[in-house]
């Protein structure tokens, strides 16, 4: 765990004012009543959720992620709320002879970008998460994006794997990853997922159930347990298990990180991912404004596990012009929305062949010239 101290005035306040919505919303399903997963409710103090008219989940009424505080005070309250949601939505990771059946046209395409060898373990983890998919037909698309094949020989074969070579000295954009496999996938329905996120075995028939609802876009992520270094390498060498130690931190109002499914057409439409966006960050907002033109289910429900890494280099990359990622977030969210939809259906995005910085280095221009 982190190592965080906490006075005995936050330590009496927690007790007070947040131990008792944490013991209502942990309380046996027996006790649960018309409510069967109260844990999809517990929030800050200050916060507020609201839930749809029909159906499950609540939706954060703020704009950014936010940490669950109680849970970092008193570490066992995240490991409880851990175990119930797990109890509720259990992760299947089948074993490496384990594959799903293949399907001409699947249900649902999980896409997944990856470029260095630090991520192959999560990667693993995460296609095993996602071949424990239970109730429809999926298939799963890993973008490699390094100048060499590194992760061929560690994907299992029902995966399709795509390599991207970038030009040299380009750092990773997940955008172009996700623009790529799109491009590729074979059914209605797309999933841009993190390479170090576990899911539920059922997360893949509820994003279907949802899409054939009409949902075109949906978030069902309520809260992401992120586990602690010790706890990860625990997990990878058979020596722990999910709920056996609390997470380092709980978040909450994702939005697009992490995953999200998008309609494929919708996709399309809205112009995919920003390749502008290079290194980590910032596409991931400026996609979900864009997306909100759509009919979007935005109430959460699932809960997903976060394996720890170190912090990803060249998180915080430069475009041509010197501006970070933080600046070009600015600068495209001063465009209007259906601009920027408009600005990029018109681009080549998604073409694993780009070897040259040309078209990122002009989408950044464009980014902030197209409109002033």
């Amino acid at each position: 765990m982190p190592n965080r101290r906490y006075s005995a005035r936050q330590k009496l306040g927690v007790i007070l004012l947040d131990l008792p919505r944490y013991l209502w919303a942990l309380r046996p399903a027996r006790m649960a009543g018309r409510e069967p997963h109260p844990w999809i409710h517990v929030k800050n103090r200050g916060e507020r959720l609201v839930g749809p008219d029909r159906g499950e989940g609540v939706a954060c009424a703020w704009q950014w992620t936010s940490e669950l505080h109680a849970p970092l005070v008193f570490p066992v309250l995240g490991r409880l709320l851990l175990r119930a949601a797990l109890r509720d939505y259990p992760i299947q990771l089948p074993g490496p002879g384990v594959s799903p059946a293949p399907a001409e046209r699947p249900d649902i395409t999980f896409i997944i970008g990856l470029r260095g060898r630090d991520r192959l373990p999560h990667l693993q983890w995460t296609l095993r998460s996602i071949a424990g998919q239970i109730g429809v037909s999926i298939e799963c698309i890993v973008v490699e994006q390094d100048s060499d094949q590194t992760a061929r020989d560690h994907v299992p074969g029902w995966v399709r794997y795509i390599h991207t070579p970038p030009h040299e000295g380009m750092p990773y954009c997940r955008a172009w990853a996700f623009n790529v496999g799109a491009r590729q996938a074979r059914s209605p329905l797309l999933v841009l997922h993190d390479n170090d996120m576990l899911v539920p075995e059922s997360y893949a028939a509820e994003l279907v159930r949802m899409h054939r609802r009409g949902y075109e876009i949906s978030n069902l992520k309520r809260l992401i347990f992120y586990l602690s270094d010790e706890h990860t390498r625990a997990l990878f060498t058979g020596h722990a298990f999910f709920a056996s130690r609390p997470p380092d931190s709980i978040t909450q109002n994702a939005e697009a990180g992490g995953s999200v499914a998008v309609d494929r057409d919708a996709y399309f439409a809205l112009g995919g991912m920003d390749e502008a966006f290079v290194g980590w960050g910032g596409e991931d907002n400026e996609f979900w404004e864009r997306a909100l033109t759509r009919r979007v289910w935005p109430f959460g429900y699932l809960p997903m596990i976060h394996l720890w890494h170190p912090p990803q280099a060249g998180k915080r990359a430069v475009d041509g012009r010197g501006a970070t990622t933080a600046e070009l977030s600015d600068r495209r969210a001063s465009i209007p929305v259906h601009n920027r939809i408009e600005e990029l259906r018109s681009r080549n995005f998604g073409d694993p062949r780009r070897l040259d910085p040309t078209p990122v280095e002009a989408g950044f221009r464009l980014a902030a010239d197209s409109f002033e």
